[in-house]
C-alpha cells in the first residue's frame, strides 16, 4: 500500500463511520526520551501513554487497530535531497515553507536533534505501511495555533481546558505534554478523517495535516427586553 492511495482510502471510510479510531503519537527522536501515544475513538481519548521504544509504539498501535497514525515527526526528506548527510541539499519541503508562509513556527527537519526525529519518523512510517496502515504527518502547535489554543509551553492546564473546549472527552489531569500533543495529533487525525483538515505538500513526497479553522457558534442568549 502506498501512502496516499492508503490514507485516501482510510479517509473515505472515515466519512462513513459515525466514530473513527485514531492513533496521535508526539514522537521523540530517541527511545531514551518519552513518546506520547493516545488513542482516540470518536471524541474520546479511549487509552493514552508515555513509551519508549519502537516495539512499545507498534505494540500500541497493533492492539488500539486505527482507522488512521498520525505522528508528529517529519515523514520525508525535501524532494531531491538523499539523505539528511547531503549538505548540499535542500532544507525545507513545500509544506515546510507553507508553514513558513503562515507565520508558524518549526523546527527545520535537518537541524540538529531534528534528525534523528526525522530518521525515526520515516523508518516507522515505512514499517506502518507496510504492516497496512493509513499514515499521516502531523504538527501539534500549528493545530494549537490554528485552533488558538495554547501551546504546551503555555501550560498544560490550558492546553488541556483548550481541548476540552474544542469537544474533547476524556483528557485527564495526570497527562504530561507529549501525551497532549499526542491527542493534539489524533484530532487532527480525526479532522482528516471527516474532511474538515487542509494538506500542505503531497503526501507521497512530504506533507503536513492541519486542521480548518473551527467556527464556534454564538450562544443563543435571550435578547434585553426594552419595552
Amino acid at each position: 500500500m502506498d501512502a496516499e492511495s492508503g490514507v485516501e482510502r482510510f479517509r473515505s471510510q472515515g466519512k462513513k463511520r459515525k466514530t473513527t479510531r485514531v492513533v496521535g503519537v508526539d514522537l521523540a527522536g530517541r527511545s531514551r526520551r518519552n513518546t506520547g501515544i493516545c488513542l482516540l475513538h470518536g471524541m474520546t481519548v479511549a487509552s493514552f501513554a508515555t513509551v519508549h521504544s519502537d516495539s512499545e509504539i507498534l505494540g500500541f498501535i497493533e492492539t488500539a487497530r486505527p482507522d488512521l497514525v498520525a505522528i508528529d515527526a517529519p515523514l520525508n526528506l525535501p524532494p531531491g535531497r538523499t539523505s539528511l548527510e547531503d549538505r548540499n541539499g535542500k532544507h525545507f519541503r513545500p509544506c515546510d515553507r507553507e508553514l513558513l508562509k503562515r507565520g508558524i513556527r518549526f523546527f527545520p527537519i535537518t537541524l540538529g536533534p531534528m534528525r534523528a526525529l526525522t530518521r525515526r519518523g520515516i523508518r516507522l512510517k515505512e514499517g506502518l505501511l507496510q504492516q497496512g496502515y493509513a499514515v499521516i504527518e502531523i504538527y501539534p502547535g500549528a493545530a494549537q495555533d490554528v485552533w488558538t489554543i495554547v501551546r504546551k509551553q503555555g501550560g498544560l492546564p490550558k492546553l488541556r481546558k483548550g481541548l476540552e473546549t474544542l469537544g474533547l472527552k476524556g483528557l485527564a489531569k495526570s497527562m504530561n505534554g507529549d501525551e497532549l500533543d499526542a491527542v493534539t495529533g489524533a484530532l487532527v487525525g480525526r479532522f482528516y478523517l471527516t474532511g474538515r483538515a487542509e494538506v500542505l505538500g503531497n503526501i507521497d513526497e512530504g506533507a503536513i495535516v492541519i486542521p480548518r479553522p473551527i467556527q464556534f457558534r454564538p450562544s443563543r442568549e435571550p435578547l434585553p427586553h426594552t419595552g
